[in-house]
C-alpha cells in the first residue's frame, strides 16, 4: 500500500518562499506522472504542477514562473518550491500521481499572510 508523506509548509510573508517535499513508500514514483495539488477552504482540490515520467513539467496559470517541480526517483521525492508567494496560494498542499491513484496523505498546511 503505498503511502505519501508532505512536508515543508509554514507561514511566509508575501513574496516569501517555501520548499515542499514529498515522500513516498510502497511504490516506485519515477514510472507515474507525479504533481502537486491544493485545497484551500471552501474550494475543491486543484493540480498546481505535474511532472511527467519523462520530465515533462506542467503547471497551472496561476503558479507559472513563481513554482518549480522536481523529482528525485532515486530517493523516491517530489519536491515543490515555491517562490514570490501570495496570499491566494494558501493552502493545503498535497502530492498524488496525475491523475490521482493512491490514497492522499495528510498535506502539508502553506499559510501566506503578513
Amino acid at each position: 500500500q503505498a503511502q505519501l508523506v508532505e512536508s515543508g509548509g509554514g507561514l511566509v510573508q508575501p513574496g516569501g518562499s517555501l520548499r515542499l517535499s514529498c515522500a513516498g513508500s510502497g511504490t516506485f514514483f519515477s514510472i507515474y506522472n507525479m504533481a502537486w495539488y491544493r485545497q484551500a477552504p471552501g474550494k475543491e482540490r486543484e493540480v498546481v504542477a505535474t511532472i511527467e515520467a519523462n520530465g515533462f513539467l506542467v503547471y497551472a496559470d496561476s503558479v507559472k514562473g513563481r513554482f518549480t517541480i522536481s523529482r528525485d526517483n532515486y530517493k523516491n521525492t517530489v519536491t515543490l518550491q515555491m517562490n514570490s508567494l501570495k496570499p491566494e496560494d494558501t493552502a493545503v498542499y498535497f502530492c498524488n500521481c496525475d491523475p490521482p491513484r493512491f490514497a492522499w496523505g495528510q498535506g502539508t498546511q502553506v499559510t501566506v499572510s503578513s
